[in-house]
């Protein structure tokens, strides 16, 4: 529980109580509540805030870690997490989403370099769908086999608009391309298990007959 993380709300509603109870606590007989605010805290700085339901049970945690992640986590009444908000030393900030067993199951992110992409994970743990968009707005989506995580699909739109479509085999390696090229002629290549190619259908457009 120390190195998960939390959606930001909570953070909310925590510090909002701390700060309700402590200016409740102080009232003087006879204190406005303009005075008492006037006397009120601030600034509140810890490492660390448990957020527990009524039966002191930890549902949530504010913090730094030990890796120098700033995180927000927050668990089911059973004690699995399910959903985190982190920023690493980096500068890397995610969100995540867990299932009622504590697997990770949806990412949602950004990295230092500006990439930035939504992951989804199967029930075993391993990626099974992925969209990114890099620095340079080239985009993509990607299918994974759940069984060993290759993957099978790729749909993706180079930065200069060039589409694409790109099918794996159980190994991961490129077996089928289809694409258009900027000009729009369209083209279509297959490889063997080796990653050598055994067929190809390039396409030109039919000249124009003469006026």
């Amino acid at each position: 529980m120390k190195d998960r993380r939390h959606l930001l709300y909570a953070t909310l509603a925590l510090v909002g109580g701390i700060i309700g109870g402590a200016a409740s606590n102080r009232l003087l007989p006879g204190e406005g509540i303009a005075s008492a605010a006037a006397r009120a805290a601030r600034e509140i700085k810890a490492e660390k805030f448990v957020v527990v339901d009524r039966n002191g049970s930890a549902r949530g945690v504010i913090q730094v870690n030990s890796r120098g992640v700033a995180d927000i986590a927050l668990d089911d009444d059973t004690g699995h997490p399910r959903a985190e908000l982190s920023v690493s030393a980096q500068g890397s900030a995610k969100v995540g989403f867990y299932d009622q067993n504590g697997a990770q199951r949806v990412t949602l992110g950004e990295t230092p370099s500006g990439r930035s992409g939504l992951a989804i994970y199967a029930t075993n743990g391993r990626q099974i769908a992925g969209f990114t968009v890099a620095e340079d707005n080239q985009s993509s989506v990607t299918l994974y086999d759940p069984n060993n995580g290759r993957a099978r699909v790729g749909l993706g739109v180079a930065a200069n608009g060039e589409p694409a479509l790109v099918l794996f085999d159980q190994n991961g390696r490129d077996r089928a391309e289809l694409h258009v090229s900027l000009d729009g002629h369209p083209g279509l290549a297959l490889a063997d298990a080796n990653g050598k190619s055994i067929a190809g259908l390039p396409v030109s457009e039919a000249p124009q007959p003469q006026q």
